[in-house]
């Protein structure tokens, strides 16, 4: 009688030590089961993460000027969907309709007028753009929407379709030409604004009034022109300084609205 009680003691004691490791399997299970998921939400965060950092890059405020855009390195851009095939949109006119020039003329802003030249000879593509976009009087009304100021950094950026820094999808162009492998812009310099593909070019342009260092690292931006007087016009525009943007407060919208009045070029 004793052994059997016994038995029943060792019997129970083993269903108990059974039922505890089934129990402690089963946490484990649940825990490897929570930390997974854990680790994948973590994972989806950090793509979303990245991803909108990397737009944030290439876009800017709303076009990466030189976002047709800056991020702890500035730069500027156009945030029109870069277009992945390397062509032009059919009504970007010729290279050969600028090549080898040398275009003159006048930008306007805000009834102040800035003198303008344009090198086909090393840019023939962007003078040509530009040449076209100028006889059709395409920047008359345009607006400059973008103002940034930093370090080594210092950009007017202008000639949005729709003002507000987005490019045109059904302009863009290529390739990126005349970018210095320095990546120094001096001040004075009208480039190129684009996004992220280097046939993103649009009708977006930056002047500097400092010497800028832009990153070259994914093509650079097109030198086409530079501004041969009147910059104090945009150094005077930036003075006015800057209503803070995304990027922070030495990037956004010139306190002073710009607005271009013309743009010829002869």
């Amino acid at each position: 009688m004793a052994n059997s009680k016994k038995d029943d003691r060792e019997a129970k004691a083993r269903i108990a030590r059974m039922r505890a490791n089934q129990e402690l399997h089963q946490t484990q299970v649940t825990r490897r089961k929570r930390d997974n998921v854990i680790a994948v939400c973590a994972i989806v965060v950090a793509v979303a993460v990245a991803a909108v950092l990397a737009l944030t890059v290439f876009a800017g405020s709303k076009t990466d000027a030189a976002s047709e855009a800056p991020d702890s390195t500035p730069s500027p851009s156009a945030s029109a969907s870069p277009t992945t095939v390397e062509t032009n949109s059919p009504t970007v006119p010729n290279a050969d309709t600028a090549a080898g020039q040398t275009l003159t003329g006048t930008l306007t802003l805000n009834g102040q007028p800035l003198g303008v030249s344009l090198d086909g000879t090393a840019a023939p593509q962007a003078a040509a753009v530009f040449k076209s976009l100028a006889a059709e009087n395409f920047f008359a009304g345009k607006n400059c929407h973008r103002l940034a100021d930093s370090d080594n950094f210092g950009v007017l950026q202008c000639g949005s379709l729709n003002g507000n820094g987005n490019g045109d999808p059904n302009y863009q162009w290529g390739p990126v030409e005349n970018s210095p492998t320095d990546g120094k812009y001096p001040a004075g310099t009208i480039a190129v604004a684009r996004g992220a593909s280097t046939y993103s070019n649009g009708t977006q342009f930056f002047i500097t009034f400092k010497d800028t260092v832009l990153p070259q690292d994914t093509g650079g931006y097109t030198i086409v022109g530079k501004v041969t007087s009147g910059l104090d016009v945009v150094t005077g525009i930036a003075a006015g300084g800057i209503v803070p943007g995304t990027n922070g407060a030495t990037d956004g919208a010139p306190k002073t609205p710009v607005t271009i009045d013309s743009f010829t070029l002869n």
